[in-house]
């Protein structure tokens, strides 16, 4: 397999979330374009990215547009990492017992990937890693949908790498 690229159309899928909740990519898609970030607890450049993916909800808020973190570590485990990183979006689980379905379908080749998923189901933009530049990107094209004046997400010299690889 190969991770979704841009373009194609984004398989559906249904997950929980670590607040119990059923998350469904079809209906989140029907009030606007999704945000999916595939994760692992114990990946240093996820830690990096959290705090950014806090600020895109904060700066754009969450209507018209969603957030999901999707993590392939069991509940328990992600329940904890979203505490950690005082998450303002929905993180779902992509359980091992099930066999990791959805990133098995999406195929993220690194941990962080991002895909950004248009109302109509296409992939709008997807990167893989902690990139300011990506994030800042994914900000604009947020803002468009939303008819706002797009924000600096990630600003450049402020401590952190603007680029570091999953």
């Amino acid at each position: 397999m190969v991770a979704l690229s841009v373009g194609v159309q984004a398989p559906d899928f249904t997950l929980s979330g670590i607040d119990g909740k059923q998350y469904s990519l079809s209906a989140a898609l029907e009030q606007g374009p999704l945000l999916a970030v595939f994760i692992k607890t114990t990946c240093p450049v996820c830690d990096l990215t959290m705090p950014y993916l806090n600020r895109l909800t904060e700066t754009y808020g969450t209507q018209g547009w969603q957030l999901w973190v999707v993590s392939q570590d069991d509940q328990q485990t992600s329940r904890r990492y979203a505490q950690d990183f005082e998450a303002t979006f929905p993180l779902v689980v992509d359980d091992p017992v099930d066999g990791w379905a959805v990133s098995r379908a999406y195929d993220p080749p690194a941990t962080p990937t991002l895909f950004l998923i248009g109302p109509d189901g296409q992939v709008q933009f997807s990167g893989q890693g902690f990139s300011k530049a990506d994030l800042n990107a994914i900000g604009e094209r947020i803002a468009g949908h939303l008819g706002v004046q797009p924000a600096v997400v990630a600003e450049l010299n402020d401590g952190n790498p603007d680029f570091r690889p999953g």
